[in-house]
């Protein structure tokens, strides 16, 4: 049996005037998925969210939710409810009619109103709260409570809307691991759009890739790391930034302007000028300068568990090393570096799509 279909976006576009936005989207999502929206400021993320609210309306196209088409269907009636980056909680009311307002206006029962707020309070953590305004409140607080304003409409599908980009380093980890443990304690189908591929990979069933108003890739997260299907993909998915070494293909060989030359197993021979992608932690590293290359060292930094090593080689191009371990370093000194052929990418042709290699 097949999963049913949470969600469905066919052809969808949007154009504020001239201006062309989202350009013909496809796609579904499942019930109970934890869906991620990436890209970088500009891609269409947060448009294409706004679309399925109901917040606007598509120029084109058909928004299914449980096989119903909702273009026509106001916000409201939608049942959905969405997370907003600013919290956008009313400052004058208590955290508990924060939470109810919405209930109430549509006149549900008291004792329903009741539950719901209790029900999310406890789950949330914030029963100690319930009296307070929000101005009394931290920013995790805050957006705990923003979050149980949209579990107590018990919605179909939740919409988060970059919610942890106010929130410190120390915070937003700590929300990341709420949301998914709340994703898995309520089964909802779930939304969320970032800029941050960090909360992506840490948080999706399946990331979308945004770009430019067109998706490049959906996938789940280890997928797209490994599997990616185009430079741009390539060089958003992954802490650090995969490296990218220009070259040219001639038939199975690959030589590198840095001067490295290497058999690949491209699947099918061709003579193209490429780029080739490395990850920065299948580098290995000899401080003795032995290896495939030397490359100068320029800076680095130490974290204790891993060490970042930021490289140049003598025709200017750069390289990002990650080791997993403490190693002494200074900068100017000379190492060698070693590539596994196995861990190559090789990108190329229109829109740098991946070649297939057989490793």
């Amino acid at each position: 049996m097949t999963a049913e279909h949470a969600l469905q976006l066919k052809q969808i576009r949007k154009s504020f005037g001239p201006v062309d936005v989202i350009h013909g989207i496809d796609l579904e999502i499942e019930e109970g998925e934890f869906v991620v929206f990436v890209g970088p400021s500009g891609c269409g993320k947060s448009t294409l969210l706004r679309l399925i609210a109901g917040l606007d309306d598509p120029t084109s196209g058909d928004i299914m939710l449980k096989d119903r088409r909702v273009n026509s269907v106001p916000a409201s009636e939608r049942g959905l409810s969405m997370v907003f980056q600013s919290y956008a909680l009313y400052p004058h009311m208590s955290v508990r009619s924060n939470l109810s307002f919405g209930l109430e206006n549509f006149r549900m029962p008291l004792a329903e109103i009741n539950r719901r707020v209790n029900d999310a309070a406890k789950l949330l953590q914030i029963e100690q709260l319930l009296d307070r305004r929000p101005g009394q409140l931290s920013g995790g607080q805050r957006q705990r409570v923003a979050i149980g304003r949209a579990i107590v409409r018990e919605p179909v599908i939740f919409l988060f809307d970059e919610p942890l980009s106010n929130l410190d380093a120390e915070l937003r980890l700590q929300m990341r691991v709420e949301i998914s443990n709340l994703h898995a304690e309520l089964g909802n189908t779930m939304i969320y759009v970032t800029h941050d591929q960090i909360e992506a990979m840490t948080m999706a069933d399946r990331i979308v890739v945004l770009r430019g108003g067109r998706i490049e890739q959906v996938g789940k997260p280890l997928d797209l790391y490994n599997t990616p299907a185009n430079k741009f993909v390539a060089g958003f998915i992954g802490a650090p930034q995969m490296n990218f070494l220009a070259g040219r293909l001639e038939g199975k060989t690959l030589t590198l302007d840095c001067g490295l030359t290497r058999e690949v197993p491209v699947r099918e021979a061709a003579t193209m000028p490429v780029t080739m992608g490395i990850r920065p932690e299948t580098i290995g590293v000899s401080l003795d300068g032995e290896g495939d290359m030397t490359v100068e060292v320029q800076n680095f930094e130490q974290l204790g568990s891993v060490t970042y090593i930021y490289c140049a080689f003598p025709n200017g191009e750069t390289l990002t090393v990650q080791i997993a371990r403490q190693i002494p370093l200074k900068r100017g000194q000379t190492i060698g570096v070693t590539f596994e052929t196995g861990s190559f990418h090789i990108f190329g042709g229109e829109g740098d799509k991946a070649i297939p290699l057989d490793v």
